[in-house]
Formats: C-alpha cells, structure tokens, sequence
C-alpha cells in the first residue's frame, strides 16, 4: 500500500516535472532563474506557490481579481496556441472552456451577492475553474458543458433561434431608421452654416493669439 501511494507521489511529481520543463511552458524561463538563483528544485517551488495562493484565498483581500485571472490568463495563452495549430481537438477543448466559463459567469452574476461572503467561496472557485481548464479530455469543461449546457441549448434550441432572428431583426430595424435620420439630418445642412461654424472657429482661434499676446507682453 506504501509503495503504490510512494509511486503514485513519484508519478505526479515527475508530470508536474515535465510540465514545469516544458519549452512552450511560458514560465519555464522564470522557473528556471528561480531554481538557479535558490538551487531549490522548480517542482518544489511550484508547490510553494500554490500552496501561497490557496492561503490568499482564504484570508487575503482582492481574490476576486486573482481567481479571474486564473481563469482567464492561461486559458487565454492556450486558446491562442490552438488558433495557431493545425489540430482541431484543442479547438474543441478551449472553447467548450469558454462556454462554460461564460455561463458560469451569468450564473455567479446573479449569485455572487450571497456567495461571496462565504470564506471558501473563491477557494473552490478557482477549484472549479483549474478543474474546468485541466490537459484531460474529461475535464470539467466537458462534463459541466456535456451534461448540463448542451442538453439545455438542444431542448431550446428552436426558441433560442427564434429569439436571435427576432434581435436581429429589430437591430436591423434600429440601424436603418438611425441611419435615415443621419442622412436626414446631414442633407439639411447648409453652406452657410458651415461657413457660420468656419466662422466660429476662427474667432475663437483670434482671441486665442490675442490673449497669448497680451501674456507674453505681461512678462
């Protein structure tokens, strides 16, 4: 039993090993100074670090910013990396991310009023998001979006349609009608009140130079 959890402890420890190793690892280089500079094992002091971070959102002030961005910067690297790939799985994978991360948005909207007086609110906040973000392909993201946001969006899918052909037709309508008032109001203009507004501006631009003028004759 010893052994299996000592193997198991050796496995994690080398990933987070190869992770932190990584050359497309963004941190890597900072990791790497790190490790130089305090000759501490770069596995350990990640470790640290988080160890630091779940501390802070227990007790500390300003979480809210910290776990955003937690959820949102790395995320955010990774998406432009698959933007850049050929492959179409990590594609799939970060934007299913985004869509859960959006609907988990509008949901804490309503809900963080209450939430977030609860000590380990941002705690499993965060939680959820590295779970949401994590290199598996059952990760949260998929199973929250599988089994919760797909089957609702397929059950109103013909409402929801519906809906956004009715905005679009209304924005449409908006558009125009704003646009024939602009076209309106612009053939009613006339040379002389253009000339009028030339005219404006260039007195104002008179009692500007007399004013400087008069200032630097005072010196």
């Amino acid at each position: 039993m010893t052994t299996t959890g000592e193997n198991k402890l050796q496995s994690t420890r080398q990933k987070l090993k190869d992770i932190l190793n990584d050359p497309e690892n963004p941190l890597s280089g900072i990791f790497d100074k790190i490790e130089k500079t305090t000759r501490i094992p770069r596995e350990y002091i990640a470790v640290g670090i988080v160890i630091i971070i779940l501390i802070y959102l227990v007790i500390g002030h300003g979480t809210g910013l910290l776990v955003n961005l937690i959820g949102f910067l790395y995320p955010a690297y990774k998406s432009c990396k698959a933007i850049d790939s050929e492959e179409t799985d990590d594609d799939t994978q970060w934007l299913t991310y985004w869509v859960v991360y959006a609907a988990f948005g509008i949901v804490e909207f309503f809900t963080d009023i209450l939430l977030s007086w609860f000590p380990f609110y941002f705690l499993g906040k965060c939680a959820f998001l590295i779970w949401c973000m994590m290199p598996i392909a059952n990760n949260g993201a998929a199973i929250v979006y599988n089994n919760l946001i797909k089957p609702f969006i397929k059950r109103h899918e013909k409402n929801i349609e519906k809906a956004f052909t009715i905005a679009g037709d209304i924005a449409k309508d908006v558009g125009k009608e704003a646009l024939s008032k602009a076209k309106d109001a612009a053939s009613n203009i006339t040379l002389k009140d253009i000339q009028n507004v030339q005219d404006t501006v260039s007195s104002l631009h008179d009692e500007v130079s007399q004013m400087d003028e008069g200032s630097k004759k005072d010196d």
